[in-house]
């Protein structure tokens, strides 16, 4: 599904096609490798995409991909919180049709 977003984001909205991009935090890890990414600055809970355009009185656009009946993990949660009080604007989508009203919505500015 984040891949179907992703192109649809890319081919509708070509000007910011570079500033929607993933954040590849999830997977297993050995435990040097998880040690070396957090060193480097790998922050648990971290939304799966980020939009980094201002719009509808926010600073920018979080999205947490979930297929259901999948949730948010705790980290998530602490994330969201975070970046709700530094004014980003965050969902959790569970479709393409999802998406793509988030984000017309969010950059038309409603």
């Amino acid at each position: 599904m984040q891949i179907d977003c992703v192109t649809w984001f890319r081919y509708q909205y070509r000007a910011y096609q570079k500033l929607l991009f993933s954040v590849p935090n999830g997977g297993r890890r050995f435990a040097r490798e998880a040690q070396i990414l957090k060193a480097e600055g790998v922050v648990a809970g971290v939304s799966d995409l980020i939009l980094l355009v201002p719009a509808s009185g926010y600073n920018g656009l979080c999205l947490e991909m979930k297929i259901k009946p999948n949730k948010q993990s705790e980290y998530q949660k602490e994330w969201q919180l975070l970046v709700q009080n530094q004014n980003y604007k965050y969902e959790v989508i569970y479709s393409l049709e999802q998406f793509r009203e988030t984000i017309n919505k969010y950059l038309d500015g409603k």
